[in-house]
């Protein structure tokens, strides 16, 4: 949850406080908004009933221009796009708080407002700034945490690329290129692992100091891992299997078929894009508007920003 803090000024009658009382309090929202169209914004909350609202008619931009629901070829690409867009733009006006007699849920995104709610406090900014923000992540799930896959130590992850592929680890579901998943040869072939975590004593089965997920000869017979499918070539080690009480012919060194690849499987990179909205220098008439994250965009009229995936096979080397 996010507190906006506000500052309420209220001047009452006589028979009231006396002018010019103070009463501080807070509004406690989520940190997510949701929009409807290209122009509304808000940010619904109840007990007490409350919503923050933002009409984006003085921006130079839709929400479309700053979304993506679809998975995208090339991140890098849309990032740069995105970030030569004009995402700054007035709020005066624009921005409203309001309480309700009753749950304002469905107030938005409606023809026709529901029945039965009442406004009974509505202030609107005078002034003040708003900005979007956007960042796409992507990762492959692939059991290494990114910042793990900088194998080089320099803190870029687009320059370390184990297997040559052209993919840099942290994207990549086969680090070493052998057509075995990283994420299975982060332990046995059986899953087994004493203190439940890869990380901290990756299989290493031939025992040469390198993992098997960036070891191309897991069992250092001199036949790559990619290429012993003794049983079925369908760039698969992991199903070729002589004996069965040892496991995958890939780690077992008395079986050496050799039987080349033609390409690599086919890689899922996990793609999650994210809006957020940051407010600057926001007044009311009767409210100081002290905080300015508004948050971060779930869905537009009901479709969730992206949360999905791509996929693509790399060059065979």
């Amino acid at each position: 949850m996010r507190k906006l803090s506000v500052l309420f000024l209220f001047v009452f009658s006589l028979t009231s406080c006396d002018d010019g009382d103070i009463i501080t309090t807070e509004l406690t929202f989520d940190d997510t908004f949701q929009a409807c169209g290209d122009l509304v914004l808000y940010k619904v909350k109840t007990d007490p009933n409350e919503t923050l609202s933002l009409q984006l008619s003085n921006a130079n931009f839709t929400m479309a221009d700053l979304i993506l629901t679809e998975p995208i070829s090339n991140g890098s690409l849309v990032e740069q796009l995105q970030a030569n867009e004009t995402t700054e733009f007035s709020v005066a006006g624009a921005l409203k708080y309001r309480s309700y007699t009753s749950d304002p849920s469905n107030f938005f995104c409606n023809d026709v407002p529901p029945n039965g709610i009442q406004i009974t406090q509505e202030f609107t900014s005078t002034s003040g700034t708003g900005k979007f923000t956007m960042e796409l992540v992507e990762d492959d799930n692939d059991g290494v945490p990114a910042e793990m896959e900088d194998i080089n130590g320099n803190g870029d992850l687009y320059d370390d690329d184990t297997d040559g592929d052209l993919i840099p680890n942290f994207l990549d579901v086969d680090d070493d290129g052998d057509n075995v998943l990283t994420v299975t040869e982060l332990t046995d072939f059986d899953g087994n692992d004493d203190d439940d975590n890869p990380l901290t004593n990756p299989e290493d089965t031939d025992g040469d100091g390198i993992p098997n997920y960036l070891d191309d000869d897991d069992d250092n017979d001199s036949v790559p891992t990619r290429n012993e499918e003794g049983n079925s070539q369908d760039n698969n080690p992991t199903n070729d299997i002589s004996d069965n009480d040892f496991g995958p012919d890939y780690l077992n060194p008395v079986f050496t078929f050799d039987f080349a690849p033609t390409s690599f499987r086919e890689h899922t990179i996990q793609q999650k894009f994210t809006v957020n909205l940051l407010l600057e220098n926001i007044q009311f008439p009767e409210i100081i508007y002290d905080e300015t994250d508004f948050g971060t965009l779930t869905t537009v009229d009901g479709v969730d920003i992206l949360n999905d995936e791509r996929t693509v096979t790399p060059p065979f080397i």
